[in-house]
């Protein structure tokens, strides 16, 4: 057996370690002191064996993409790898949610009573609701938010707020939005990896990225659309840099502040965003007009809402508060600290796991002096940058529990480390395998 594959091996070993471990220590805290608030650590989810309408389209997505996705990749025109891409990953997250059918699997998801669809009615007038915004955030404040506005900025609502206003009313409609916009992300990721790195290693992590366990997660999620803005928002900033454009600089900023106002930990992409910076820095020291209108782009949202009367930094320092009146404050930080980083093993899957170890691998060659493979090099200190957020967002204590949907933003730009593997079936069939034991046993929720 090759060096490299034992030790990536190893790391994927490691790794079912750490998730074992989160399992059995989470379920000893949670049927003792029952302070985890989840049934089954470290998932917010319960243990269902079940199947579904979309077990049969979900295994055919497998199978194709496993069987084709590589050669595929290699070979199409670029912009039709894209489209494919982005379809693919769209019946993937469909089939998957289907597994628990369409008014449990998509439909209801938005609707329940922490999600934004209940609170349709209360935007009535929207600038009087943004005034007011603060004021219901705490527990014990009069008619508080539920628990995900509360925990959001109104950007996240006001979307579906937004989409009720043009008739595209109910849960069915607001989980197909989530869907079909949070798997447009995997084209967002391959465009930056192109501009970044090379053609190459994009066309090699695409199969990956289409076939993420995280879509068990992406389906009728409204983190699934937030990680989309987001990672959009990525690209065209490494389009700006790259290629000198103005409008995706201008556009790159725009959605970047849309993004830091549908959800306060999407704050930390500036990390990512940072990466971009620093790797498309000739670009910025040949053109420095791109950060004119990235500039300006990005104060477009804020000014828009503090002017409405939302004041975004208030808002956050009574989420803190809020957060630790409810169950946040009660689960302990000395498990989720560590529990956190198992929830993104099943995210993000084994081959990950395996691609990170290379990623590490090639940035110690790169300072020991090795040839230089700058591509990836370039790709691993893109990657290094999301891991660095979700480290962050980790240590900060604001993510305990429910981190296999609130971490989908970041979680995203590790996928592209599998680009690395120098076999790419084998581990895409381990990263459909977990999606499908994880959807098929069980009933995901938040």
């Amino acid at each position: 057996m090759p060096r490299g594959l034992r030790r990536d091996l190893y790391a994927a070993g490691a790794a079912v370690l750490l998730v074992a471990a989160a399992a059995l220590v989470g379920h000893h805290i949670q049927g003792t002191s029952r302070t985890l608030f989840v049934d089954s650590p470290p998932l917010l989810a319960s243990w269902d064996p079940h199947l579904g309408p979309g077990s049969p389209a979900a295994v055919l997505v497998a199978v194709a993409t496993v069987a084709y996705g590589p050669a595929l990749a290699a070979r199409l025109p670029w912009r039709a790898l894209l489209t494919l891409a982005w379809g693919t990953s769209m019946a993937w997250i469909f089939s998957l949610a289907l597994i628990d059918g369409w008014h449990r699997g998509i439909a209801r998801r938005l609707t329940t009573r922490h999600e934004y669809l209940q609170v349709i009615d209360r935007f009535h007038d929207v600038p009087a609701t943004l005034r007011d915004f603060t004021r219901h955030i705490l527990l014990g404040s009069p008619d508080h938010w539920p628990a995900h506005i509360a925990g959001h900025p109104p950007a996240a609502p006001l979307t579906f707020v937004l989409l009720d206003r043009f008739g595209l009313r109910g849960g069915g409609w607001a989980g197909v939005w989530c869907v079909t916009a949070g798997a447009a992300a995997c084209a967002a990721v391959l465009i930056t990896i192109r501009a970044l790195a090379d053609e190459s290693l994009a066309r090699r992590a695409a199969p990956f990225l289409v076939l993420a366990p995280a879509a068990v997660w992406m389906g009728a999620s409204a983190d699934a659309y937030f990680a989309a803005v987001a990672a959009w928002a990525v690209a065209l900033l490494a389009l700006a840099v790259t290629g000198r454009s103005l409008w995706c600089a201008g556009a790159s900023g725009l959605l970047f502040g849309v993004a830091c106002y549908l959800s306060y930990g999407l704050t930390l992409v500036a990390l990512i965003a940072a990466a971009v910076l620093v790797l498309g820095r000739h670009g910025i020291r040949t053109h420095p007009a791109v950060l004119v209108p990235l500039v300006t782009g990005l104060a477009v949202v804020p000014s828009a809402f503090t002017l409405a009367g939302f004041n975004w930094w208030e808002a956050y320092q009574l989420l803190v508060t809020r957060y630790y009146q409810g169950v946040g404050g009660i689960r302990p930080y000395s498990y989720w600290v560590w529990a956190n980083p198992a929830c993104t093993v099943l995210i993000t899957g084994l081959a990950t796991v395996a691609g990170l170890r290379r990623t590490g691998a090639v940035l110690v060659r790169r300072h020991a002096g090795a040839p230089d493979r700058a591509a990836e090099v370039r790709l691993s200190i893109l990657v290094s940058a999301a891991l660095l957020a979700l480290l962050v967002a980790d240590l900060s204590g604001m993510s305990k529990a429910e981190t296999e949907r609130i971490w989908l933003p970041f979680a995203l730009w590790l996928l592209p480390a599998c680009a690395l593997l120098p076999r790419a079936r084998p581990w895409l069939t381990a990263q459909a395998v977990l999606a499908l034991l994880l959807n098929h046993l069980l009933l995901t929720g938040w």
